[in-house]
């Protein structure tokens, strides 16, 4: 099966489905100075107190900016924060939590650059405890995930994992829309079959995004697989069995495939003109033109295929591969009606042609000529059809005079289709054949006359013995006696043989 056309839409509902956004996390972190104070308490284990605190300079400003951003007015918090980040003298605790106060208002205001360039700076920093920096770490991957900077945002996440971090169900989701997105699907796959495992109860989106991700790293056997689970899950949709009939024939089981479109079609699946020409196609393919012709004229007559000349044409074809010509002409004499084209006047001559109506078959290969059909082919067509009345006609015999073997049947036929080929205009790429047919055919005549001459030589021989012994048995039989078949050579023989013995006497 090869996704086209649907894989954007597919992608986009997979993405929609969840949201990418950093809410998938619960948010961001938004720090106040109290919260600060708090953070010291709780975390003194993790890192000493010193340097974690506000001097009152720096504190009032960042009360400012926190009032500001109370009020969602985070214009006016960004110049504070920018402010007390200017002071000379700020440590590293501060500027940390400065930081993420201006990644925050950045964010709120959609500038997702702004508010990445900002938390990195808190990272930096080196104010924060491991914990807060590693919960930056992840709202900046889903930063760069959301302001389109796939890759660099999957990287991220993954590196903070590997460091530690315990990813969450929406995390592991995030990871495979992000690298898909970055169409890295060989990275995508290991999250998307992790997200396809860990779902429970498992849904159709689950399914489709690994038959989504096994067709796009080709690899057949795993989607056969996925694929075979969803028909056993869905057997009503249409649409898997149609994947599953194209993937086995991109796979090479083009025999298989004809299988499955067949059960659909029996099945009363296929509806729609395009399906049922698929079928047509697929008899047709497999040397069962009679079965093709059959179907293609059955959905014709019941108007789910159009029934265009192209159609009918397509139908003729297949009659005549089935050696069905009598069924193909009447529908080649309504194709090429409608359609006026010398090719159809011609395909309805040949087979006109193979059902021995050479009077019939020489009007439409006329016909195809008036249109501007090749005059070579046609007339050596007709010259054929002409030969082969010939050939069927009874045999001259050598006991008819010469003028009786002129004009018989045999003859006259043989000289119609010499006719023929002399109208195969010299230019054409036929006119050497036209040549040595009508070679062949005067030879056949000469080979009549040949086989006469030698039948009556082989008779006269013949007589002439038995002339002779009939004159030797003359005194023991009491008399000539000759066969009624040989007396009408005696005079013949007397003439050049009694005479001269009469003569030596």
């Amino acid at each position: 099966m090869k996704i086209t056309q649907n894989s954007p839409s597919l992608l986009k509902r997979f993405f929609t489905s969840s949201a990418l956004a950093l809410l998938v996390t619960g948010g961001f972190m938004v720090v106040t100075v109290s919260d600060a104070s708090a953070q010291r308490s709780r975390k003194q284990a993790e890192a000493p107190q010193e340097g974690r605190q506000f001097s009152s300079k720096t504190g009032q400003i960042v009360l400012t900016a926190q009032e500001f951003m109370a009020a969602d007015n985070y214009a006016a918090a960004i110049p504070e924060l920018n402010k007390a980040l200017a002071l000379p003298d700020i440590n590293p605790y501060e500027r940390g939590v400065i930081n993420q106060l201006l990644g925050s208002a950045y964010y709120e205001m959609n500038n997702y650059n702004a508010a990445i360039n900002a938390f990195e700076g808190a990272i930096r920093s080196g104010g924060l405890l491991p914990n807060e920096s590693s919960s930056l770490r992840v709202n900046i991957a889903q930063l760069l995930i959301a302001s389109d900077q796939f890759a660099r945002g999957a990287q991220m996440l993954e590196d903070w994992n590997r460091s530690g971090g315990q990813l969450k169900p929406a995390h592991i989701e995030m990871l495979w829309q992000a690298w898909s997105q970055a169409e890295q699907y060989s990275r995508a796959l290991p999250w998307a079959e992790r997200w396809f495992n860990s779902a429970s109860p498992k849904e159709r989106k689950h399914f489709d995004l690994l038959n989504f991700m096994y067709n796009n790293l080709n690899m057949p056997a795993k989607q056969a697989d996925i694929v075979k689970q969803m028909i056993n899950r869905w057997p009503e949709d249409k649409t898997l069995w149609d994947a599953w009939a194209s993937m086995l024939a991109n796979g090479g089981r083009e025999q298989e495939a004809f299988e499955v479109s067949k059960m659909l079609y029996l099945g009363g699946a296929y509806k729609s003109q395009q399906e049922l020409e698929k079928v047509v196609q697929y008899y047709s393919f497999y040397d069962m033109p009679f079965q093709a012709a059959q179907i293609l004229e059955r959905e014709m007559n019941a108007g789910r295929i159009s029934q265009t000349p192209e159609k009918l044409v397509q139908l003729s074809d297949l009659l005549r591969q089935s050696r069905e010509y009598k069924r193909a002409i009447p529908i080649l004499e309504k194709a090429a009606a409608s359609s006026g084209k010398p090719k159809l006047y011609a395909d309805l001559g040949e087979a006109l042609f193979n059902e021995g109506q050479c009077i019939k078959a020489e009007t439409a290969f006329k016909k195809a000529m008036n249109l501007g059909f090749d005059q070579g082919k046609a007339w050596m067509l007709i010259a054929n059809c002409r030969y082969d009345a010939a050939a069927a006609a009874e045999r001259l015999k050598c006991s008819m005079s010469p003028e009786a073997r002129k004009t018989a049947p045999w003859s006259a036929k043989r000289e119609l289709a010499i006719a023929a080929f002399d109208n195969v205009p010299v230019s054409s790429r036929e006119a050497g054949n036209a040549r040595k047919w009508k070679t062949f055919i005067r030879a056949e005549r000469s080979a009549v006359d040949n086989r006469c001459v030698f039948e009556k030589n082989v008779e006269k021989e013949r007589c002439y013995l038995a002339i002779k012994q009939a004159y030797s048995n003359v005194v023991f039989a009491g008399g000539f006696i000759l066969d009624e078949q040989c007396q009408s050579f005696v005079a013949k023989y007397d003439s050049l043989y009694r005479v001269k013995i009469g003569s030596d006497e």
